[in-house]
């Protein structure tokens, strides 16, 4: 599927779901505190523009209306890995870039160039749908990491589903701003968690979902490519396969390797 159509989360309603609340709720969501359930305009804080939309290369130049699915810069040793869901980029022939805190068409913290990308085996070989994660480093500019400019997420994993509670942040394809929701996750299988949050539609894939430490413990994927409807997403559960990816990608080894 070529990387600027919908993923396929259906792309339902996204607009009505949508709540204007008041900047103090907002920034309670964002703390992952409540209220639950909702989902509201992303507000740009330090944490928030740490996650950001993809798109391709050629839209470089002319970003409105260009991004395909949601990234999130994680910490790593070189500070410059970003973590998104593996159906985002498997399959990829075009050149991608990843736009932090990216709204309306402006990319206030650069536009990173992905160099290569990371999937794990159980993906790489039958997309298995509890292999939905991957990591994607970006080039550096002028001497920096994308970490160094907007700061990273800790990536979490062997964290139980439901522990605490989480915010996504998360790119619908219809829209030019980020959307946020918190809620607490569940269980789906020993593999899957899932979690309720409305408008979770088309392009949110690869959605960030943090807990109240800053740290990544699931992305937008998984079960059904993250959800046949747009009001309960899914995630990976982080255990040893995806702690594994998260190591071989930090240290830049070769394997499972995509390149652009």
């Amino acid at each position: 599927m070529p990387p600027t159509q919908s993923t396929s989360r259906l792309p339902l309603y996204a607009a009505a779901v949508l709540l204007t609340l008041p900047s103090a709720s907002a920034a309670a969501a964002d703390a992952g505190t409540g209220p639950f359930g909702v989902t509201v305009a992303a507000v740009a804080t330090a944490q928030s523009v740490r996650t950001g939309a993809l798109f391709t290369a050629g839209r470089r130049e002319h970003l409105r209306g260009g991004h395909f699915c949601t990234a999130s810069v994680v910490h790593s040793p070189h500070h410059d890995l970003v973590v998104t869901a593996a159906h985002c980029l498997d399959r990829k022939t075009q050149e991608l870039v990843f736009v932090p805190g990216y709204r309306d068409g402006v990319a206030p913290y650069g536009v990173w160039r992905i160099r290569k990308w990371f999937l794990a085996d159980g993906w790489a070989e039958g997309r298995d749908e509890d292999s939905d994660v991957a990591f994607a480093v970006v080039d550096r500019q002028g001497g920096k990491g994308v970490e160094d400019v907007v700061g990273g997420y800790r990536f979490a994993g062997g964290t139980a589903p439901g522990a605490t509670a989480v915010t996504l942040f998360g790119y619908l394809n219809s829209r030019e701003r980020p959307i946020s929701c918190s809620n607490k996750p569940r269980p789906h299988t020993r593999m899957q968690q899932r979690v309720s949050c409305p408008g979770f539609g088309g392009g949110t894939s690869g959605s960030p979902w943090v807990n109240g430490d800053g740290q990544v413990v699931g992305v937008l994927g998984g079960h059904e490519d993250g959800g046949a409807t747009a009001d309960v997403s899914y995630s990976v559960v982080f255990r040893g396969e995806a702690a594994a990816l998260y190591r071989e990608s930090a240290g830049c080894e070769e394997s499972h390797v995509g390149s652009s």
